[in-house]
C-alpha cells in the first residue's frame, strides 16, 4: 500500500492499525463496504464482525475527547424519549438518555457531527451534554423504541379491543354490499378505527397520513403542535388510503388529483365528524383528517380568556343591531370558532341568522347554514345577495376575500343587518386599511365597521408539571421588556410528564386584540391614516395589542415566554 493511500486514512483506522485491532485488508474491504453502503466506518467494521464495538467507541471517545458509556447498562426513559422526535433520532443516530435539571445527556454516534447538539439544544430547550456510544447499538435502541411501528399498532388495536362494539363507522353508502363487507373484514379497518378513536380522546385537531418513499407516518396535531404516533406498515399503504377514501365517498380510481369528502365516527353516544383532504405527493396521496368534534366545541365567550374591557366591547358590538364585526389572524387561530360562539350568544327565537361558509365546520341548530361551492357558481358573494332576499337579522359570511363580497356585506351593514365575517390580516389595525385596499372607500369601512378582533392561539402551560421558570436577559429582551421589568416577572414553564406527554403544554388560550371603532378611529379612517397611528390612537383608547394580551397571559402562568414570541409581534 502507498504512502499516499495511508495518510488518506481516518484517524479511526490509523488508530485500529497502530492498535493492531484491525489488518490492512480488513480495512481495505471495510471501505469498499463503506462506499458502497454510506455508513460510517465503525459501523460497518462492527457489522462485519473484524473489530469489537467497544474497542471503536474507547477509540473515538480518546480521538474526540469525548465521554464514552455502554448503553447495555442505560434503561431509556419514556419520557426523556419523547424530547427529541422520531425522525431527527434516526437521521442523526442520537438517543437521549437522561435530563438532571436542565441538562439533557445524549448519546450519539458521530462524535464529528456537532452542528446536530446545536438543533438538540434549540429543539428541546435544554442544554445538551454529548456523550459517545457504539452506533450498532445505539441504532437497535433507536430503532426498537421509535420505530416499533408493529408495537404501537398493536397497542393502539389493543386499546380498541374493549370499546370495539361502542364504535361504528357511520356511512352512507348504499350499494356493492359485497364488496363492502370484503373490506370491512380487512385488518386496516381496525387500524382506522384505532386511529380515529385514538386521536379523538386525545384531543386531536388534524390526523395527518403521510406515505414516503420507504415508510409511512401518522402523526396528530395537538394543542396546535404536530406530534409523530406511529409508523404502520409500508405494505399497508394501498389499502389504507383506499378504505378512507370508500369511507369519505371520494374516487378510489382517482389518484391524480386532489379530493374532499367527510366522514362519520360514531363513538358510544358521540357522532364525531371528519373532514378528510386527500392530495396526491410524490409516493402515494398524503391524507389529512381534520376532527371536528362537538363535544369539543366551546361556544361560551366569557370563557374565551377575553380581558374585562376586550370582552365588554365585543359583547355590545354583537348585540348591535347592525354593523359590522370583524375577526381576523391567520389559519388555524380559532377566528370560526370565535364567530360560531358570538351567534350562539345571539341566536334567539326571534332572530333569522344565515351564514355562508366555506366548508360548513359544525352544523348548529337554529342557524341557517349555506355551503359555498364556486365550481357551480355558489360564490360568497352570490350567497350573500340571496341573503338579502331572504329578510335576514344578521349574517355570517366565513371569508371576506375579493371586492364584490366586500361591497355587498358592507351595504348589508350599512341597511340595518349585523354582519359578521373574518379576514387574512397580522392585527387589528390593519385590516381597516387591508379593506380600503381591497377597493372598499373609506367613508364605507368607518361608517360600517363596529370592531376588530384580531386573535391567535398560544399552548398552555401544563397544570401538573408547571414550575417556575428564569430566562436569560436576550430571551426576555424578545418579548420587549428591559432586565427590570423581567425580573419583576413570575415565569411558569412545564417541566414535562405524562399528562402532556412529556411536551410541557396541555390545551390552548386565545391571544386576544379588540379594537372597537370610536368616533375618533372613524375620522382617522377618513383622513386614511397610517396604520401605526390608527394602533397607536386605540391603544392610547385602552385596547391591547396580542403582545400586551400576551404578557398579561404570561403574567397569570396560562403560557409561556417562548409561545408568546412565536405568535405575536412586538
Amino acid at each position: 500500500m502507498t504512502t499516499t493511500m495511508r495518510a488518506a486514512r481516518e484517524p479511526l483506522a490509523e488508530a485500529l492499525l497502530q492498535e493492531g485491532l484491525l489488518t490492512a485488508a480488513k480495512h481495505d474491504q471495510a471501505v469498499a463496504e463503506m462506499r458502497s453502503s454510506g455508513h460510517r466506518l465503525g459501523y460497518v467494521l462492527v457489522k462485519l464482525g473484524f473489530v469489537q464495538e467497544l474497542d471503536i467507541t474507547k477509540i473515538l471517545a480518546r480521538l474526540h475527547r469525548m465521554p464514552a458509556v455502554d448503553l447495555s447498562r442505560f434503561e431509556v426513559d419514556p419520557k426523556v424519549l419523547k424530547l427529541i422526535p422520531g425522525d431527527l433520532a434516526t437521521k442523526h443516530v442520537v438517543l437521549p438518555l437522561k435530563r438532571e435539571g436542565r441538562t439533557l445527556t445524549v448519546a450519539m454516534a458521530d462524535p464529528t457531527n456537532m452542528g446536530v447538539v446545536d438543533d438538540l439544544k434549540f429543539i428541546t430547550r435544554y442544554d445538551v451534554f454529548p456523550v459517545l456510544a457504539g452506533e450498532q447499538t445505539l441504532r437497535s435502541i433507536i430503532d426498537r423504541h421509535y420505530q416499533g411501528s408493529d408495537q404501537q399498532l398493536q397497542d393502539i388495536l389493543k386499546d380498541m379491543e374493549g370499546q370495539a362494539e361502542d364504535v361504528e363507522i357511520v356511512e352512507d353508502l348504499e350499494d356493492e354490499a359485497a364488496t363492502q363487507a370484503q373490506i370491512d373484514d380487512a385488518p386496516v379497518v381496525k387500524l382506522i378505527n384505532g386511529l380515529l378513536t385514538d386521536a379523538v380522546r386525545r384531543g386531536a385537531s388534524d390526523i395527518h397520513i403521510e406515505p414516503f418513499e420507504f415508510e409511512m407516518r401518522v402523526r396528530y396535531r395537538i394543542d396546535g403542535a404536530l406530534l409523530e404516533v406511529m409508523k404502520p406498515p409500508l405494505k399497508m399503504k394501498a389499502a389504507l388510503t383506499s378504505r378512507i377514501k370508500i369511507l369519505s365517498q371520494l374516487n378510489i380510481a382517482e389518484r391524480r388529483i386532489p379530493q374532499d369528502g367527510r366522514l362519520k365516527l360514531k363513538m358510544g353516544n358521540r357522532v364525531i365528524d371528519f373532514r378528510v383532504s386527500v392530495l396526491p405527493v410524490l409516493f402515494g396521496e398524503k391524507i389529512v383528517l381534520r376532527i371536528l368534534d362537538k363535544g369539543n366545541l366551546t361556544l361560551d365567550l366569557t370563557k374565551f380568556g377575553f380581558e374585562k374591557k376586550a370582552e365588554q366591547d365585543l359583547m355590545s358590538a354583537i348585540l348591535n343591531p347592525y354593523g359590522m364585526v370583524l375577526v381576523t389572524g391567520p389559519t388555524g387561530s380559532g377566528k370560526t370558532t370565535t364567530l360560531y360562539s358570538a351567534l350562539s350568544r345571539i341566536n334567539t327565537i326571534e332572530s333569522n341568522i344565515m351564514t355562508a361558509e366555506d366548508p360548513v365546520e359544525y352544523n348548529l341548530m337554529g342557524i341557517n347554514q349555506v355551503l359555498v361551492r364556486n365550481d357551480i357558481g355558489l360564490t360568497f358573494a352570490a350567497a350573500l345577495k340571496a341573503f338579502l332576499r331572504q329578510d335576514p337579522n344578521i349574517i355570517m359570511i366565513g371569508e371576506i376575500r375579493d371586492l364584490e363580497t366586500g361591497s355587498i356585506a358592507i351595504k348589508a351593514a350599512l341597511t340595518g343587518h349585523l354582519v359578521l365575517s373574518t379576514l387574512h390580516t397580522n392585527d387589528a389595525p390593519s385590516t381597516i386599511t387591508r379593506m380600503i385596499d381591497m377597493g372598499i372607500e373609506p367613508f364605507n369601512v368607518a361608517s360600517a365597521v363596529n370592531l376588530v378582533v384580531a386573535q391567535r392561539l398560544v399552548r398552555r402551560v401544563c397544570k401538573d408539571c408547571a414550575a417556575p421558570a428564569t430566562y436569560k436577559p436576550e430571551e426576555i429582551k424578545s418579548l420587549g421588556l428591559t432586565p427590570e421589568e423581567g425580573q419583576k416577572m413570575q415565569f411558569m414553564k412545564g417541566t414535562g410528564c405524562d399528562t402532556c406527554s412529556g411536551t410541557g403544554y396541555k390545551g390552548r388560550a386565545g391571544l386576544y386584540e379588540v379594537m372597537a371603532l370610536s368616533p375618533e378611529l372613524r375620522r382617522m379612517i377618513l383622513r386614511s391614516a397610517s396604520v401605526a397611528d390608527i394602533q397607536a390612537m386605540a391603544v392610547t383608547e385602552g385596547m391591547l395589542t396580542l403582545r400586551m394580551d400576551g404578557l398579561k397571559k404570561i403574567e397569570r402562568g396560562v403560557t409561556t415566554l417562548e409561545e408568546v414570541v412565536k405568535e405575536t409581534a412586538a
